[in-house]
């Protein structure tokens, strides 16, 4: 009896090892059919999800329910499953260099209780090779197995989109690969029991990797160049957002818009790309060029609300400015990696007072990963308003609101063009 037949009979066990955002949906869809473990080196992590909340705030507390799941931060536990699929994140560091520390870290803990007939799926995104050339050998080294010998290995990059409930995990076609034709095969029946439109079997793990690699890569270049547009219409005086919508009328012109670029894949993603590609002595200029103008534009709509107020003739020492947003994207909770401190780092720097407010940002997390704090309630009248995340809660505010919260010839910067052709007498900008 094979492994899928097993589980199918449940009598085997899948563990996942990371439950953050993109772990927890997998092992829960899992959960509904097979018998899963779901692993989380964070105890406090561990107690919520054992009480049915998602401290990601992605799902609901039905989303548990009729679930078979053993949640732990035990690793011995994970020597009861046979299926390990690994989900941890895969950051950069301060210079955008790939850390596959927490990956790592990971591969150790699976391959202390790793035994023969085992499998090891990770979904982390990693540059191509990763997997073969960083993890595998850490597997064989601290388990004594041999590798495609007595355990499989594949790699199946993760598509989760957090905020979005449309394309989920069994709704978005899953890319899957697998060591050996046998693996591939027992890889790719296994998904298929979450993933109801389907899968794609990849030619090879290092295909699957650079599949997802160029995803996020392929996006991040694309918004880099409607960035790149922003700034030369406003220089032109022709709103970027009235362009697009020319431009769109045509069948086969490209859907993107600029903005600020963050989270963990599009703001990522292209930096692990660009590293493996100077291990190959090759200088990646468009990928570089994409990443330095969106890492730019956080800076950038900061420089545009002082020249503004400047304009306004506002003494900028003594403005007060409001930042309505901080997470890393529209309707999420998650604020790491997300740009929109760098707007409020650059207003700072000419002595501008700052005020940030986010209906869906947690204030303590805010003070431990940035060092300031949100406010709850308006309180102040304000020389500019920053409209920095395109919120749900934001969409429905109309012009009236916004002078009841300003001075006089306040600015009112709307970095994503939700009140475009909605304001008619503040002082508007927009990317």
């Amino acid at each position: 009896m094979n492994l899928y037949q097993r589980l199918i009979k449940k009598e085997a066990k899948i563990s996942v090892i990371g439950l953050g955002y993109v772990g927890l949906p997998v092992a829960l869809e899992f959960a509904k059919r097979v018998p899963v473990i779901g692993f989380d080196i964070k105890s406090d992590r561990i107690e919520m999800m054992k009480n049915g909340i998602d401290p990601s705030n992605e799902l609901s507390k039905e989303a548990f329910d009729g679930c078979d799941i053993f949640f732990t931060d035990n690793p011995k536990d994970l020597q009861n499953a046979d299926f390990h699929i690994i989900a941890v994140p895969t950051p950069i560091d301060d210079s955008n260099i790939p850390d596959l520390s927490p990956l790592l870290s990971a591969t150790k803990t699976v391959a202390g209780i790793l035994k023969k007939g085992d499998y090891v799926v990770y979904e982390s995104t990693v540059y191509p090779g990763a997997t073969e050339e960083e993890a595998i050998p850490l597997l064989e080294e601290i388990s004594g197995l041999k590798y495609k010998r007595d355990f499989k290995v594949g790699y199946s990059p993760e598509r989760i989109n957090p905020g979005d409930k449309l394309h989920t995990l069994a709704t978005v076609v899953k890319v899957v690969s697998g060591c050996d034709d046998e693996s591939l095969e027992t890889i790719a029946k296994i998904y298929e029991m979450v993933v109801t439109v389907g899968v794609h079997k990849a030619h090879s793990i290092k295909v699957a990797e650079a599949a997802k690699i160029i995803e996020n890569t392929q996006r991040d270049v694309n918004i880099a160049l409607m960035n790149e547009l922003s700034i030369i219409f406003n220089r032109m005086g022709i709103n970027t957002y009235d362009v697009l919508e020319a431009a769109g009328t045509k069948w086969n012109f490209l859907n993107f818009y600029p903005g600020l670029v963050g989270g963990h894949c599009i703001g990522v993603d292209p930096y692990y790309l660009a590293y493996k590609a100077k291990k190959y002595r090759y200088h990646p200029q468009v990928i570089n060029s994409g990443r330095f103008v969106n890492d730019s534009m956080g800076f950038y709509v900061a420089k545009q609300a002082v020249k503004k107020m400047i304009n306004a003739k506002k003494n900028i020492s003594d403005c007060k400015v409001l930042v309505m947003g901080l997470t890393f994207k529209e309707d999420v909770s998650d604020i790491r990696n997300s740009r929109v401190p760098d707007i409020i780092t650059e207003l700072k720097s000419y002595a501008v007072n700052v005020d940030v407010m986010d209906p869906l940002a947690d204030n303590e997390e805010v003070k431990k990963e940035y060092g300031f704090e949100l406010i709850s309630s308006i309180t102040n009248k304000y020389d500019a308003v920053i409209v920095a995340v395109n919120h749900l809660k934001y969409k429905n505010l109309n012009e009236d609101f916004f002078k009841s919260i300003t001075t006089q010839n306040a600015i009112l910067i709307d970095v994503k063009g939700i009140y475009r052709n909605k304001i008619k007498h503040l002082n508007y900008w927009s990317l």
